[in-house]
């Protein structure tokens, strides 16, 4: 069997902690440049971006920090990098591992905050040989926890769930299922749970609405969520006020961006939830502040979707055909 070739990772925006995105020239970088990754010829398998510093895996297992925060260490399977913390699942005895949880500050020196055993079961966890691979954190091996930038660090799912992948939002969590359901818990106060209201929901709740329509992707932004179909369509749900959810907003249309096509939002009650900026021919834009359901989102061309990722306010989206959409907040950091 060929080896997988191995693909080139690229960088953009806010780069004044030396994140190593992009070049790493300046304060922002503008438009996708070569990742400048730590060490020369290393196979990076996985990249995990907070806002201040990058977490960088390789196929060899060794994780490596660029940033506000720095170090390293060998014999990593996985790494999830946020400002509250960095959680490293680390190579354990036998068929375990440790996961541990770091101060990103600790430059994973001395004794990490926590750390736990955990067993992998699954065979698919592991890439040839043993060696790490792009790994599933927050989401824990066995499906059956998740790791959490607040104590309790770790914290469990119900069995019944089978969730495969889990995304963590400033407020909200995302869950999708072995059948291609979606579940939501957390705060809801922006809409980001789906649901159509602006309720807490303190356990994970199926996103009924979208019952039927098997998804293959899910992302969370601060306080937006993004999923993807299997059949390549995009749903977005949540806080607009940067655009992030590709929707008409009032920010966007006060920088002076003129609002062009036609979109409608549902406040709490369903109503549609219009602006009073004028478009190019003079007539009311609407804006969405809050979209409380997921709303379909159609990209240039008819493009189908295969994978979605989020920052605090903005979208990613990647196409069948390679091709790299973004939206949102940029005014700043690019």
């Amino acid at each position: 069997m060929a080896e997988e070739p191995t693909g080139a990772w690229f960088g953009f925006g806010f780069c004044g902690f030396g994140q190593a995105l992009g070049s790493g020239r300046g304060r922002q970088v503008h438009s996708p440049e070569p990742l400048g990754a730590p060490g020369a010829g290393v196979d990076i398998c996985r990249v995990s971006a907070s806002w201040s510093y990058t977490a960088f895996l390789s196929r060899g297992g060794r994780a490596e920090l660029s940033g506000s925060a720095s170090g390293a260490v060998g014999g990593c399977r996985d790494a999830w990098a946020s400002e509250a913390l960095l959680v490293v699942l680390c190579a354990g005895p036998g068929p375990g591992a440790e996961l541990q949880v770091w101060s990103p500050g600790s430059a994973l020196c001395g004794k990490p905050l926590w750390a736990q055993t955990v067993v992998l079961e699954a065979a698919g966890e592991l890439g040839p040989g043993g060696e790490a691979q792009a790994g599933v954190l927050p989401l824990l091996p066995g499906a059956c926890a998740y790791v959490s930038p607040r104590p309790p660090f770790c914290r469990p799912l119900a069995p019944e769930l089978r969730a495969r992948r889990l995304e963590l939002g400033t407020e909200h969590a995302l869950l999708l299922d072995a059948a291609g359901q979606v579940f939501s818990w957390g705060s809801g106060r922006h809409g980001q749970l789906g649901h159509g209201t602006l309720e807490a929901v303190l356990e994970p709740r199926l996103l009924e609405v979208l019952q039927g329509l098997p998804m293959a992707e899910v992302a969370a932004g601060g306080w937006h969520s993004v999923c993807v179909s299997e059949t390549g369509d995009i749903y977005t749900w949540g806080w607009n006020e940067s655009g992030q959810l590709a929707l008409p907003s009032r920010s966007l249309a006060e920088e002076g961006r003129t609002v062009t096509k036609e979109a409608t939002g549902l406040t709490v009650d369903g109503s549609e939830v219009k602006g009073a900026a004028e478009g190019e021919d003079g007539a009311p834009a609407p804006f969405i502040a809050v979209q409380p359901f997921p709303a379909l989102l159609d990209l240039p061309l008819d493009s189908d979707a295969v994978k979605a990722s989020c920052g605090s306010r903005h979208t990613a989206v990647v196409t069948r055909t390679g091709e790299l959409y973004t939206w949102g907040w940029g005014h700043v950091y690019g």
